[in-house]
């Protein structure tokens, strides 16, 4: 019903919203869908020290003020599905921020020292413009993180230092252009769940085969890749016989091989992306 709203009349909704969190004292704002283009729509929003959880999913706003870190308090921020097309640096100063989701937007760069918030949990930047070259140095830097999405871009390569991610249970990496991944994503002991379906991945390292992937709470989502025949076949039989037959001298042979002629040779080709969303520009 939203939709048939006038402009004012959504924003009168958005600041009701705000009135009554004062009133309340209330620590969880939701303000999903409520036709926001700017922040200049929210008076006041950056005085409520108090706020722990914002909830502006499936709005219009393509800027974030940098005053959103005077919400010293925050918790969970979510900005999914609306027009960002950049970060404020402010964000990663956070103190308390443990969950950003930031996916469905428009963004093709992270500002500089993105990888400095000192608690964050979960990041979710799928569904974005991103590639490796826009990560910011310290972008591995984020020990607490548990959960990075980062679907739905355009990574060819994921830098080696994602092994230095200690505590990473879940990474998705689904619906990129990945031509590889590091060896280094064997250093993440605690991974339960790795999402790698539908890029341009021909071998897997051996050393993901040092993963916890196989128990029952664990993920591993591999199809819709271009791969050698020997994993495509064992594939068939399951992600269990992927896993075992990466531990194999025979594997490690043909992977060697394939790493040293697969950088002179050329690439599967790239999908199609000139229509995702996150591409137009209004």
């Amino acid at each position: 019903m939203n939709q048939c709203l006038p402009v004012n009349a959504k924003m009168s909704k958005a600041k009701k919203v705000l009135d009554e969190a004062r009133e309340t004292q209330n620590r969880e704002l939701d303000l999903v869908d409520k036709g926001l283009v700017s922040f200049e729509e929210l008076p006041g929003l950056f005085n409520m020290a108090n706020i722990t959880r914002l909830t502006l999913s499936h709005n219009k706003i393509s800027i974030i003020s940098p005053g959103i870190a005077n919400l010293l308090n925050l918790e969970i921020l979510n900005l999914s599905n609306n027009q960002l097309g950049e970060l404020p640096v402010s964000l990663s100063s956070m103190p308390k921020l443990r969950i950003l989701n930031v996916s469905i937007n428009r963004l093709d760069n992270l500002p500089r020292g993105f990888g400095a918030f000192p608690v964050l949990e979960v990041l979710d930047l799928s569904y974005n413009n991103l590639n490796e070259h826009v990560l910011p140095g310290n972008f591995f830097g984020m020990e607490t993180l548990r959960a990075l999405y980062l679907g739905d871009n355009d990574f060819e390569y994921i830098p080696k230092e994602v092994g230095q991610l200690k505590n990473l249970q879940i990474l998705g990496l689904r619906d990129n252009d990945l031509l590889e991944l590091p060896r280094e994503v064997g250093d993440l002991a605690r991974l339960r769940e790795l999402h790698i379906q539908n890029n341009r991945l021909q071998v897997l390292p051996p050393e993901v085969a040092q993963l916890d992937l196989l128990s029952n709470k664990s993920v591993m989502k591999m199809e819709e890749n271009p791969w050698v025949n020997p994993i495509a076949e064992q594939y068939l039989l399951g992600i269990s016989h992927v896993i075992e037959y990466l531990k194999t001298e025979t594997y490690k042979i043909i992977y060697n091989r394939h790493m040293q002629a697969g950088r002179s040779g050329p690439p599967p080709p790239k999908a199609d992306k000139s229509k995702k969303a996150s591409r137009v520009r209004a």
